[in-house]
């Protein structure tokens, strides 16, 4: 049975719900002179409400789509704290147990088993139930922000803790090497497969990385700060370059949650005398050498990507770079975009043009740089979201070394 209370033109004097709508309030009562004397308290007590009468437990499971809950415990198919349990178990808003019984116990029982209120029938009036609808109401949705909070608050710590396994911080003593990094994260800006580092070595060889998970989500973030820190760890315990990727292999088929991931990689090894540079290409997009006007690397070396099970290796390819040089590694979130929307994507022409631009300090894009992000490469990314229209739809990583001698 429905009810509404009370009628369209007392509305405006009475208190509505927080929102301005009618709160919706369910009576699970079999008895069907405390349910008229129920919804004459509720009318009386001043509270925007529409109820909707059921005699059993079993039809309230059905009308759960409520504000509110009240609920007898001496029901036909349901006794006492049976009836609270089954509404609670299924997924019931906030439940205030209207009753008969009398007993101390019972109250207490009902509310430490996740009742919101007890009242017990024949002490109750208009304002005292319409209060205590009310408060149940503030109450559960207090409750239900504070889970959000923390929620935000805990996926927040996860981020940040994940921002820094796959977003580390360069570690590289020598003052003459120009290190630059960046990274976006895509639409809807939670942290994907994107990754990079750069470390110094004992012997003053730099390497410098960039890889990119296949996929989105949780799962490849998490799998590429394995394969970040895998990298690192080899790196610092001096593993020879090019043994390093054959390694990261194992570790992402060992840690990878689906046989069909895999990744794709760009590893650069600077000699010390910073002239040289040795390029490892694992199913990755080739490197730009900057200029203007920059310039893709010949992808001489070019090795299959992590993951996948076939034959071939990972090539060194030596780069003689000379006395002045600056290499940009990127990821494919920045191939990827598309140019105002449309179905063109930048590609690597694209890029170039917009690396250049930035190069020459004619970029119109400054405006979208963020605080804490490097200049150069802050500018870059925004010209190429400028030309996408918007934020980019994957994640884009991008790490320049260079070198003027």
């Amino acid at each position: 049975m429905h009810d509404t209370a009370p009628r369209d033109e007392d509305v405006a004097s009475r208190a509505p719900g927080d929102d301005g709508a009618p709160l919706r309030i369910l009576v699970v009562e079999d008895d069907e002179g405390d349910a008229v004397l129920v919804r004459e308290h509720l009318q009386d007590g001043g509270l925007v409400h529409e109820t909707v009468w059921v005699r059993t437990v079993d039809e309230a499971l059905a009308h759960l789509d409520v504000d509110c809950v009240l609920l007898d415990l001496g029901l036909p198919d349901a006794m006492g704290l049976a009836a609270l349990q089954r509404v609670l178990a299924a997924g019931a808003p906030p439940v205030v147990v209207l009753t008969g019984l009398t007993g101390t116990d019972a109250g207490v029982e009902a509310v430490a088993a996740g009742a919101q209120d007890f009242l017990v029938k024949g002490d109750v009036d208009a304002d005292l139930l319409a209060r205590a609808v009310r408060y149940a109401v503030q109450r559960r949705r207090l409750e239900d922000t504070d889970r959000a909070l923390y929620q935000s608050l805990v996926r927040a710590a996860e981020t940040t803790r994940l921002e820094r396994a796959l977003l580390p911080t360069p570690v590289v003593s020598d003052t003459g090497m120009e290190v630059r990094v960046a990274y976006r994260a895509g639409r809807d800006g939670l942290l994907g497969g994107d990754f990079y580092d750069v470390v110094e070595r004992a012997d003053g060889t730099v390497l410098a990385m960039i890889g990119d998970v296949c996929g989105h989500g949780p799962d490849e973030a998490a799998l590429g700060a394995t394969l970040r820190t895998a990298w690192r760890t080899l790196v610092l315990a001096e593993i020879p370059a090019g043994e390093i990727l054959g390694l990261m292999e194992r570790v992402l088929v060992a840690e990878r949650a689906r046989p069909e991931i895999f990744t794709t990689a760009s590893m650069l090894a600077v000699q010390p005398d910073r002239r040289t540079a040795d390029l490892y290409l694992a199913g990755h997009p080739v490197p730009l050498l900057l200029g203007p006007p920059a310039v893709l690397l010949p992808p001489d070396g070019r090795g299959r990507a992590l993951g996948i099970p076939v034959g071939g290796g990972w090539p060194a390819q030596r780069l003689d770079l000379g006395a002045s040089w600056r290499l940009l590694l990127y990821t494919d979130g920045l191939l990827e975009a598309t140019v105002a929307g449309g179905a063109q994507r930048l590609g690597k022409a694209g890029l170039l043009d917009v690396v250049d631009a930035t190069v020459r300090g004619t970029a119109t894009t400054d405006g979208d740089v963020r605080p804490d992000e490097d200049p150069l490469l802050g500018r870059m990314l925004s010209g190429v979201r400028a030309l996408h229209g918007g934020d980019l739809v994957d994640d884009a990583a991008v790490v320049l070394v260079g070198w003027d001698g």
